[in-house]
Formats: C-alpha cells, structure tokens, sequence
C-alpha cells in the first residue's frame, strides 16, 4: 500500500465494493523462499468477512495450505500513467494512479464436501452479472466430465481480518490540477481509464 495517507483515507465499504465487483485477484502465501502467488477468481461474503475461492489441487498454495495459513488477496481496480503535461501547473512529474485493496486474513481449507457448494455459489453469482442469457449451471455438465472436474479442485475460506486500500488519484495536488488531469487521462494508457477519470474527478469519501 502506498505510505501517503492521502491515498489511504478511502471508506472500507468502499473499498469493498471494488473487491465484490472484481471478484478476482492475486492470493499469495508467504514461504521460505519466495512468495507463493496465484490469481483467483473469489466471492466475497455479504459482510466482507470472507472470501470464498478455489485452486487446482496441483497449484503451490493448494498444496501448502493444508492447514490454516496467514494468506493475502490482493485486488487491483482501474489505473493508467498521468503527464505531468495535464496538470497545467508547471514543473510537475509523471505518475500513475491507480486503485488497489488488499486482504489480509487466514486461508483455510475446506472439507471436500464444501466444493460443490463453493463452486455453485461462485458460477451462479459470475452468470447472474451477464446480460441476455440464461444462467450456466453444473447441471448443464455430464456426470463424467463433472466428476473428473471436482476431483481437480480444491475449496477454500478467506478468513479477513485486514483491509487496505490505496486509492491513488492525485489527491495531494490542488484541485483544478487534479481535474485537468482527469480530463486527459482517458486519453493515455493503463485500464479501466474512463473509471479513473470519473475517480479523479471525485475521488471516494474517507473514513
């Protein structure tokens, strides 16, 4: 996380949000060597105090969680570079901007009878997002590919304890720099950058 508190100051719930609408991000294990990393696909519980997901038995963190371990989940949002040219103030230095929460708790490993639950709640939550289909259920599969799917699979419980976010938006410039910005940064590159702008243009309230 950035150390500036003036990107430090935006309201959890907030924060929270962005992770429940991502619903994706990097889990990583600390180790000897090393941090384990993965990118995972999560619900997020109605709370905010767990995170449900799922590894391939084969992936690292599978393999060395089989008991509870310290775990983060890292969630980024939108970014993109900004030109000190944008701010129309002069001797300025490029940056970039950017949205990320991190989540910091205890992974557990679920017992096995907990990963079709898992699964249907994550599959039934993606395809309740999408526009102009019906929803895609287990059921769809035969019942020898579905096996040979849970069979590869593990689930896990995200256990939050911690959240952290950086909602870096040029807020520790004056305010008509941070507005001129945002009206080029659309213009330049990164992602998401129509939503950095609307950001920057007011960045969320704090705690």
């Amino acid at each position: 996380m950035h150390p500036n508190p003036a990107f430090r100051q935006t309201e959890t719930e907030t924060a929270l949000s962005v992770v429940r609408d991502r619903a994706f991000g990097m889990l990583a294990l600390s180790t000897d060597g090393a941090p384990l990393i993965s990118h995972v696909p999560f619900l997020l519980s109605e709370g905010g105090t767990e995170a449900h997901l799922h590894l391939v038995r084969s992936n690292p963190i599978a393999r060395a969680c089989r008991t509870p371990r310290p775990a983060t989940l890292a969630v980024s949002g939108a970014d993109g570079y900004v030109s000190p040219d944008w701010y129309g103030v002069e001797d300025q230095v490029p940056t970039w901007n950017y949205v990320a929460v991190h989540l910091t708790g205890v992974l557990h490993p679920l017992p096995i009878q907990e990963l079709e639950p898992v699964l249907a709640a994550q599959s039934a939550a993606y395809e309740g997002r999408l526009i102009g289909k019906a929803p895609w259920t287990m059921d769809k599969m035969s019942a020898d590919t579905k096996a040979k799917f849970l069979r590869m699979i593990l689930p896990f419980r995200l256990e939050i304890a911690g959240v952290e976010s950086t909602f870096k938006l040029n807020q520790n410039k004056e305010a008509d720099a941070r507005l001129n910005a945002a009206q080029s940064v659309s213009r330049g590159f990164g992602s998401e950058l129509d939503q950095l702008a609307r950001l920057m243009q007011k960045p969320p309230a704090g705690d």
